[in-house]
């Protein structure tokens, strides 16, 4: 069967553009907003400024994690979380542009 999103992140427009024109992996820097409740490994949608889904991924991070690191650069991430996990929250491996 297909997975199911669990969840969305909403990205700025600077993400968008990495993800759908230059493939790069998703950061919490790009990331604005977070809907649904997800776990680490679950199936997310990112959303466009405008809500359009640009991408599906596998997620790194559980949807209160994420709440934390909006808008944060990666070297933050490590104080927002108490813990380091992965540098990005969705690894370009594990995204699919649409």
């Amino acid at each position: 069967g297909q997975l199911k999103p669990k969840g969305q992140i909403h990205l700025d427009s600077g993400a968008v553009a990495k993800i759908a024109n230059e493939g790069k992996s998703l950061l919490s820097v790009g990331a604005v907003e977070v809907s649904g409740e997800f776990q680490r490994g679950d199936l997310v949608e990112c959303l466009s400024p405008d809500g359009r889904k640009v991408a599906s991924g596998l997620v790194n991070y559980g949807s209160q994690d994420v709440a934390k690191i909006l808008k944060l650069p990666t070297t933050e991430m490590l104080d927002a979380l108490g813990y380091m996990g992965e540098p990005e929250l969705i690894h370009r491996d594990n995204l699919v542009v649409v």
